[in-house]
Order: structure tokens, then sequence, then C-alpha cells
């Protein structure tokens, strides 16, 4: 159970944008904890940014939660059996 929560704790993602534009990165319950963004940013209208940087938390978010999940996965099958 401590490896699990410590695996958990250790939850890390980084997402790219395409263009490298905007990085993000979210811990493993999806809270953000860095933005990063390159001079890539100047080609993007605010609209664009906007749409941009919600993309690519989304899909940082997404990854953290699904490492999440196949820890817990994994840890519940190793109970299990």
């Amino acid at each position: 159970m401590r490896r699990l929560a410590a695996d958990l704790a250790a939850i890390r993602v980084d997402h790219t944008d395409a263009d490298e534009a905007i990085t993000v990165s979210v811990d493993g319950v999806g809270r953000l904890l860095d933005v990063r963004l390159t001079q890539a940013i100047a080609m993007l209208s605010p609209s664009e940014f906007e749409r941009v940087l919600v993309a690519t938390a989304a899909a940082a978010v997404r990854r953290a939660l699904g490492t999440r999940g196949q820890l817990i996965d994994e840890f519940n099958g190793q109970v299990n059996s």
C-alpha cells in the first residue's frame, strides 16, 4: 500500500502541443504544476492560445489519470490474486 501511495504521489506528466508552443505539467490527480511557453505562442491569436492551452492541459490530465488508473489496476490485481 505504501508503494502504491508513493507511486501515485510521484506521477508527473508533461504534455506539449503539436507546435511545441505550450507545455503543461500536471500531477497524478490532474493538478496544474507548470505551464511553459515558447516563442511559438507569438504566432497564435488570443483565441487560438486559449484553445491550445486548454487542449494541452486536458491531454496532460488524461495521461496522468490514465497512469494513475493503471497503477491502481496493477495494485488491485496483485492484492486480489
